[in-house]
């Protein structure tokens, strides 16, 4: 079964960002946007990780994050506070009710990603999966090493996160925008040919293998760019 993530967040335009990035991701993704009706959801299923807004209709994050360690059932219950506060005050008072994590707005998607499967990896180690693997490709998520036919290639942090992301979701085709938000983060203001620079040293890197063999990353005209699922 797919690792469920309960995201509590009232607010429509960073819900619909999270949910679609967490989804990519291969998590199922419970949005809630009052914490009072979270309360009683969790109460019902609990989730596999909460992501938590401080600021919340119905009851605050804080409140809710207090309740959730004061049951048995769910005294363990990873959990992640979004909040516009960043003073040390209230990140010490959000870690302190019982968050194992604390993320300041705005922040940027694939920060949010990682501490996720961080999370995850330290309390349940069967949801993360650690090596992505497709022909003779391998990415290790927890070393950020790639292989492919056993040695080891050299890509810099961007083109990293490009493969580890479309390599999550073969087949599927994702446009520069989506590219953008995903891998660079929604808060960062770059042209989307920024996007085709950084593909581009990808599939050069992917290219030395051997020149006779296909390159995984395809190229979708009008769309945008996909990880061939078809590519052994």
């Amino acid at each position: 079964m797919a690792t469920r993530i309960m995201l509590v967040e009232d607010e429509e335009a960073l819900t619909l960002l999270l949910r679609y990035n967490l989804e990519v991701e291969g998590y199922e993704v419970d949005c809630i946007a009052r914490g009072d009706e979270a309360d009683i959801r969790i109460q019902e299923h609990a989730p596999d990780l909460a992501i938590l807004d401080w600021m919340l209709p119905g009851l605050s994050g804080i409140e809710l994050c207090r309740r959730i360690r004061a049951r048995k059932a769910t005294e363990t219950l990873p959990i992640i506070m979004l909040t516009a506060r960043g003073e040390e005050g209230d990140k010490v008072r959000g870690l302190a009710t019982g968050a194992d994590d604390y993320i300041v707005k705005p922040f940027s998607v694939p920060e949010l990603l990682a501490r996720v499967r961080a999370l995850l990896r330290r309390s349940s180690p069967g949801h993360v999966t650690e090596v992505l693997k497709a022909g003779n490709i391998e990415v290790d998520r927890a070393t950020h090493r790639v292989r492919s036919n056993g040695k080891e290639l050299h890509l810099g942090p961007t083109e990293y996160r490009l493969l580890e992301f479309l390599m999550q979701s073969p087949g599927r085709v994702f446009t520069r925008e989506s590219l953008l938000n995903a891998v660079w983060g929604h808060d960062v203001y770059i042209d989307e040919r920024t996007v085709d620079v950084h593909v581009g040293r990808l599939r050069k890197a992917l290219a030395g293998r051997t020149e006779k063999e296909r390159n995984p990353i395809r190229t979708v005209r009008g769309a945008g760019y996909s990880f061939d699922e078809t590519f052994s």
